[in-house]
């Protein structure tokens, strides 16, 4: 029997990935393809839509080369995708200007236009965004209105980059509702666009795409884009999903009760729901879920490894020292460090808010810090006091969680923090939550593939696809005898925080007093 292929694709902020898997789980080829953002002005962040395309051809080109397969096995192509990033195309299909990724600041004004024609409440209870800010879609869309207006007259549909590389490949114009959770104008109860948005935007819902479900069927390749990416025109292309949800199925996280937690250079968590759970009180994030019906909330920090790795740029010489006349990671050398401090870090906290507090602080100002160290202390006590305030950021998101009634039985590790075994065990025993690592570290990947395999037949369903892919590796069980340690290094991380918010916000005064003054 002929072996079935499938081809995921994850298109990130600053690469895509792609992974070629067969039928029984096996990743045959996995390749990337990075690209650079350009930053033309204070808060701008752009990229030629065609740099998109372009990485996503060549990796497709690798994919197929590679692994000196025929490409007429390979059944299926999905996307997971980063979220917010706009992309206006005309009526023949041309980009009109370079999209605008998420992480693009200028429609702070347009943000705050928002939250007082809507508030933050109504938002929040139609599109599952407790903050209204410029990484929204709908905000770049209203900049667009009010500075290129000529330009946005012409547009003929606005897209999310999945939306858009979709297109490319089959010429139809389509989304999914885990996608357009990132975008302010999509009602994430009934699955719609939002009108009042939209007539507020001054868009037409015809500009926009149509909406299907993850791992639906979007379509079969076009001429052109089976000769440019070598491709069989008998290819199914499936549609996606947002990267978050995408990564939560690689980890098999599709029922309520599990968590997915990346710790990259970011800290983001994926916690499933089989109902939305909206409360300002709470103040997370609820996006539509790949798997149809579910529901996901999404905390995250803007820095958890990007800490430690700071911290060993600056402090840890001697270790990358080592590391590179031994042929050994640095991290490695790190943690044996920190192994040798007790729970708690002999008393020294730490804020890991380095860029801000995301969620559920959503505070801009706050910064890091360490405090309570003393001459007796060594390095070992900074690395693992940075392993613990990250461990300690995903608690405090988990806490109220729980107080809600939402029931969390494990948590599955992705990204590079997932590699530690110290650090899986700090988060465990802090959280009081097993945590359990998987054996595939492109999660984001795996998940659109399994979405490829559902669309196209190859698995049952998403769920079928789980249980035949994805494999569990290590588990880690919270120990009792780091409780007590714990809590009261937890109390001192809530407390710390919230004698150190006071301080920022009258510094933040002076420093625009002294500005005003100048």
């Amino acid at each position: 029997m002929t072996e079935r292929l499938l081809i995921g694709l994850d298109a990130g902020t600053t690469a895509i990935k792609g992974i070629l898997l067969n039928e029984s789980g096996r990743i045959l080829v996995n390749t990337s393809v990075e690209y650079v953002l350009e930053y033309p002005g204070p808060d701008l962040c752009e990229v030629n839509p065609d740099v998109y395309w372009k990485s996503a051809v060549e990796v497709i080109h690798r994919l197929i080369t590679q692994s000196k397969c025929n490409p007429k096995n390979i059944n299926a192509l999905a996307f997971s995708s980063q979220g917010g990033t706009l992309i206006c195309i005309d009526k023949d299909g041309k980009p009109l200007r370079n999209a605008l990724v998420w992480l693009d600041n200028r429609s702070t004004d347009e943000a705050e236009i928002l939250k007082k024609t809507f508030g933050e409440k109504a938002v929040l209870e139609i599109t599952g965004q407790p903050e209204i800010i410029p990484i929204w879609t709908a905000t770049k869309i209203l900049w667009l209105k009010r500075h290129e207006k000529s330009l946005f007259k012409k547009v003929h549909k606005f897209q999310l980059v999945e939306d858009h590389l979709v297109y490319r490949l089959t010429g139809k114009f389509l989304t999914n509702p885990s996608m357009v959770t990132s975008t302010l104008y999509f009602n994430i109860l009934q699955h719609n666009w939002w009108p009042d948005m939209t007539g507020f935007l001054g868009i037409d819902q015809n500009k926009l795409p149509e909406i299907i479900k993850s791992g639906q069927v979007a379509g079969k390749l076009t001429i052109e884009a089976a000769r440019e990416t070598g491709l069989d025109k008998s290819t199914l292309i499936v549609s996606g999903t947002y990267d978050h949800a995408a990564g939560a199925i690689g980890a098999g996280n599709i029922r309520a009760g599990l968590v997915s937690e990346t710790t990259g250079t970011a800290l983001a968590m994926c916690v499933t729901l089989d109902k939305p759970l909206l409360s300002k009180k709470l103040n997370l994030p609820c996006h539509c879920h790949a798997v149809d019906g579910k529901y996901y909330l999404l905390p995250y920090g803007q820095t958890a490894g990007m800490v430690l790795r700071w911290f060993r740029d600056e402090f840890c010489g001697e270790e990358l020292q080592v590391a590179s006349r031994d042929n050994k990671n640095a991290y490695e050398l790190m943690t044996s460090l920190a192994e040798k401090v007790p729970p708690g870090s002999d008393g020294l906290v730490m804020l890991p808010h380095l860029m801000g507090a995301g969620s559920p602080e959503f505070d801009v100002r706050a910064k890091g810090v360490f405090a309570g160290f003393t001459p007796r202390m060594s390095k070992g006590n900074f690395i693992r006091a940075i392993m613990e305030a990250v461990a300690s950021m995903v608690k405090k998101n988990l806490d109220p969680m729980i107080n809600f009634g939402v029931k969390l039985s494990e948590i599955r590790a992705l990204g590079g923090g997932s590699e530690s075994d110290l650090w899986n065990h700090i988060k465990a025993d802090i959280t009081g939550i097993p945590y359990v690592t998987t054996h595939s570290s492109e999660a984001a990947c795996l998940g659109a593939a399994i979405l490829a395999g559902s669309g196209s037949k190859v698995f049952t369903s998403i769920e079928d696809g789980c249980t035949r892919i994805v494999r569990l590796n290590k588990k880690y069980i919270p120990d009792p005898a780091n409780k007590e340690a714990y809590q009261k290094m937890y109390q001192k991380y809530i407390e710390l925080y919230d004698l150190m918010k006071g301080w920022w916000q009258e510094n933040s005064k002076n420093e625009n007093r002294n500005t005003k003054k100048t």
